[in-house]
């Protein structure tokens, strides 16, 4: 099953609005990899249009210019679509915590009305914050960091510790 992520907008005058939530299906994304420009821009992802442009003119100008076969050139143009096509949810989210969104969190369902349903059930049931929360920390996925523990078992002792 799909799983989406939910953000929403920074709260004006601490305002939460649910019907202005956005949901991002996590997966391949198959009209961002037919046609990566059109996607971007009708996302509104300006950074990671700018970005795909400049890259993927430097890469295929650079096969071009060595001379490489054209088999290889149409190549890397998939290749770069590819990519676009697997992380164009990963961009959208780039680009919601660029412009300061909130994540709310994630839901699983089978199409985006179910996970809408999933999402607001739970939302209607948590009491409500006076306003959402932005992401001012380290993202999600940095490691964290811990103090060992005092006496620790095993073949990993504390550093500087006798052997």
């Amino acid at each position: 099953m799909p799983t989406y992520t939910i953000h929403a907008r920074p709260a004006n005058k601490g305002e939460i609005k649910p019907e202005q939530f956005v949901f991002v299906r996590d997966g391949f994304h198959a009209w961002a990899f037919i046609a990566p420009a059109l996607w971007l821009l009708v996302y509104r992802q300006w950074l990671a249009l700018v970005l795909y442009l400049v890259g993927a003119s430097a890469i295929i100008g650079a096969l071009v210019w060595l001379g490489i076969g054209s088999a290889a050139v149409i190549a890397a143009g998939l290749c770069i679509s590819l990519l676009i096509g697997f992380e164009a949810a990963t961009i959208r989210r780039w680009t919601f915590a660029r412009r300061k969104w909130a994540m709310l969190g994630f839901v699983v369902g089978d199409d985006l009305e179910e996970a809408e349903r999933r999402f607001f059930a739970r939302w209607a049931e948590r009491p409500q914050p006076a306003e959402l929360p932005v992401q001012t920390s380290a993202p999600i996925n940095a490691p964290i960091r811990r103090a060992p523990a005092p006496g620790v078992i095993g073949l990993f002792p504390e550093p500087g510790g006798a052997r």
